[in-house]
C-alpha cells in the first residue's frame, strides 16, 4: 500500500516513515516545497497512491492565537483540499486531529459523538478541518489523539529531561488530565485504519495510549525512570493551571474513549507507562 503523507518531518510523520517497512506500507512524503499546506490552492496529489494521511498541521498552539489566519489555513482549508482531491480519485483520507476540539469540562472520557467546543484558535482550526474532511470525502477517518511525544522532535518528555538536568525543582501543572501517547503507536494505528478504510467504516475515531495521568504525573514518571540513570532527581512540584498562564486555553480533561477504534479496526492500545519506558530507554541510551 502506497500512502501519501503530509507532515513527514513531524513526530507522527517521522514515526510513520521510520516504521513503514515494518507496517507493510510505502510512504511518499513530499517536502514542503512540493506540498505546502499553507498554500492549499497549489496542492497536487502524486500519482500511484492508495490513501492520503494528513499528519501535517500548524501545531504551535499558543502562537496560533496571534497567527490565526495561517493556522486556520493549514489546519482547516488544506485538509479540505486534500480530502476533495483524494475523493476525486476514490481514495480514502486519514486526518489526524486533537483533544483540543473539546472544552475539557466533561468529567468522563470523551466519546466521538460528544459535542465539540474548542477554546483556542488551534482547536477551532482543527475542528473546522474535521468538518472540511467529512464534507469533502465519504471515505474518511478522523483520528483524534492527545499529548503526543516521540524520540524525534520537540515534546514534553524531552523538555522535562532537559529542564530537570538544569534545575533542582520543576513546577508542573497538576489539574489537566490526559493520556501521553507515543507517536510510534499512533503511526501503527493510522496504518491499520488506512488499510481497512472505506465508506462503510468512515467516521471519527479516538486513539490514545491506555490509562491517564496529569502533566505532573507524567513529569514524575519521566524522572522516576531517568533519575537513577542520570544520578539526579529534581523535585517535581504540582501547580494549578492558573499558576502557568498561556495564550491558548487547554482542556482540563483530555481523556478520550477509544472503544470505537478497537471495535472497528482491531487497533490495540498499550499503557502509557509502557510506551514511556520504551522511549526513555532510547533517550537515555539504554537497551529497550
Amino acid at each position: 500500500m502506497r500512502l501519501l503523507l503530509t507532515g513527514g518531518t513531524g513526530q507522527i510523520g517521522e514515526a510513520l516513515r521510520r516504521l513503514s517497512s515494518k507496517l507493510g506500507v510505502t510512504v511518499i512524503a513530499p517536502p514542503r516545497a512540493e506540498l505546502d499546506l499553507s498554500k492549499p490552492e497549489a496542492i497536487r496529489l502524486p500519482d500511484g497512491i492508495d490513501a492520503v494521511i494528513n499528519a501535517g498541521a500548524y501545531t504551535a498552539v499558543d502562537k496560533a492565537e496571534s497567527e490565526g489566519a495561517l493556522s486556520v489555513t493549514v489546519n482547516a482549508a488544506a485538509p479540505g483540499v486534500l480530502a476533495a482531491k483524494a475523493a476525486k480519485r476514490g481514495l480514502p483520507i486519514v486526518q489526524l486531529s486533537t483533544d483540543y476540539v473539546f472544552d475539557g469540562t466533561k468529567t468522563e472520557p470523551y466519546v466521538e459523538t460528544d459535542p465539540v467546543n474548542p477554546m483556542s484558535v488551534y482547536g477551532l482550526g482543527k475542528e473546522a478541518g474535521e468538518r472540511a474532511v467529512r464534507e469533502a470525502n465519504p471515505k474518511h477517518a478522523i483520528i483524534r489523539t492527545s499529548w503526543v511525544y516521540a524520540v524525534h522532535g520537540n515534546n514534553f518528555v524531552k523538555t522535562m529531561l532537559r529542564l530537570g538536568k538544569e534545575r533542582e525543582q520543576l513546577k508542573v501543572v497538576a489539574d489537566q488530565t490526559g493520556a501521553p501517547t507515543l507517536a510510534d503507536d499512533i503511526a501503527a494505528a493510522v496504518v491499520l485504519v488506512a488499510k481497512a478504510l472505506g465508506q462503510s467504516n468512515a467516521g471519527i475515531y479516538h486513539y490514545t495510549a491506555e490509562g491517564a495521568t496529569t502533566w505532573h504525573g507524567f513529569a514524575s514518571a519521566i524522572w522516576a525512570k531517568a533519575g537513577p540513570r542520570l544520578g539526579k532527581q529534581p523535585k517535581i512540584e504540582p501547580i494549578p493551571t492558573s499558576d502557568y498562564p498561556t495564550p491558548a486555553r487547554r482542556p482540563a480533561n483530555s481523556r478520550l474513549d477509544c472503544t470505537k477504534i478497537g471495535a472497528t479496526f482491531g487497533v490495540r492500545r498499550r499503557p502509557w507507562e509502557a510506551a514511556l519506558d520504551e522511549t526513555l530507554a532510547i533517550l537515555l541510551e539504554e537497551k529497550p
